[in-house]
């Protein structure tokens, strides 16, 4: 355990232990301080178009969450709400609460977005994903000057959705959000879940697999973290691939763009890197350094899952973080017991990403 709280220490403390003590700054959801610096730093698709289609030099698109009827909360992480200077006690209280965390309304100062990302899937370069369901609502600071972005998943259409809806449902929400705060608990690093909304809207949903389509509630999730940035995040510049001929929607714009994105990463979310190699000259160094530490926390992410017996399900570069955590709980699951060919994900025929194959996979990525 000593050796998952060293590792849990390289993002901001408070991710990996939060302070029993009482906030002392306490927000409301009205109040919460809002800095967008992404969508300051890196280049935006302005056309509010939820259209499936192709966006070209842009890191997000501007997209507002498509209203649910009649949001309600069902359950709040304390621990979670914490870190952004929230007392759950308050938030359930607050009549605005469900409207703002299902994106009904917006928080002042928030500046919804949908991310855009590429991604190899089962080892195939897909093309252009993107945030298909999850809009980013900003980025909180804190009182302890920790930056968060809030992204609220389930939230509605965006250029990304390609052909689905948009919307997530209550079964798979409840899912994502103990599973979330339980491998916190654990001490893995982990993306967080501040509440859980649900909602009279439905969506179509094949829970079983067999054909039998029903009508499920649809649900949100308010997901934290102090990016959502992958490693598809650096593949929409990708030239077209030799077997699934598709190429990122970038393909060309690397200069300047992939280094502005490079950049603004570095400085964000790894400042010690930035420090040491901030100049022009030092470009190569620092985009090494960059390089090398995410190697080493992703191969420290991998060791924790297999550790507690964590299968992810779907390793695809567009679910690994830059940060080193746990984000995209979909087909997940826990070993009932060892089990090294364990599959998790009804669709990996393969076993690609079978739990005894999660450091492969993750070394391929």
């Amino acid at each position: 355990m000593r050796r998952i709280s060293t590792i849990y220490r390289q993002i901001p403390s408070s991710y990996a232990k939060l302070s029993s003590r009482r906030l002392m700054n306490t927000k409301t959801l009205d109040t919460l301080t809002f800095d967008n610096s992404a969508l300051r730093a890196l280049p935006v698709d302005q056309s509010k178009d939820k259209r499936p289609r192709q966006v070209r030099g842009a890191i997000f698109s501007r997209v507002v969450p498509t209203p649910v009827t009649n949001p309600r909360i069902v359950t709040l992480s304390e621990k979670a709400l914490e870190l952004l200077d929230l007392s759950a006690d308050q938030v359930r209280q607050d009549p605005k609460a469900p409207l703002y965390l299902s994106g009904n309304e917006l928080m002042p100062g928030s500046d919804p977005a949908a991310h855009c990302y590429c991604g190899h899937q089962f080892g195939v370069f897909a093309g252009q994903l993107g945030d298909g369901r999850a809009i980013t609502l900003g980025e909180v600071v804190n009182s302890r000057n920790e930056r968060w972005e809030l992204q609220l998943k389930g939230s509605g259409l965006t250029p990304y959705s390609r052909s689905a809806d948009g919307r997530a449902v209550l079964r798979s929400s409840i899912r994502e959000f103990l599973c979330s705060e339980a491998m916190f608990s654990l001490g893995i690093p982990t993306t967080r879940a501040g509440s859980l909304i649900t909602s009279d809207s439905t969506a179509i949903r094949d829970p079983l697999y067999n054909g039998n389509v029903i009508n499920e509630p649809c649900a949100i999730v308010l997901r934290i973290a102090p990016t959502f940035m992958r490693f598809g995040s650096f593949e929409i510049f990708k030239p077209t691939d030799e077997t699934s001929g598709r190429g990122g929607p970038s393909v060309g714009l690397e200069d300047p763009l992939l280094s502005q994105l490079l950049d603004y990463v570095i400085e964000t979310h790894y400042p010690h890197i930035w420090t040491q190699s901030s100049g022009p000259e030092q470009r190569v160094n620092r985009y090494t350094q960059f390089y090398k530490e995410v190697v080493d926390r992703t191969a420290k992410l991998v060791a924790d899952w297999q550790c507690v017996g964590f299968c992810h399900g779907v390793l695809n570069t567009d679910n690994l973080s830059v940060l080193g955590v746990t984000i995209d709980y979909g087909p997940f699951g826990f070993l009932d017991a060892y089990d090294p060919n364990f599959i998790c994900n009804h669709s990996d025929d393969s076993g690609r990403y079978s739990y005894v194959n999660q450091p492969k996979a993750c070394r391929f990525d």
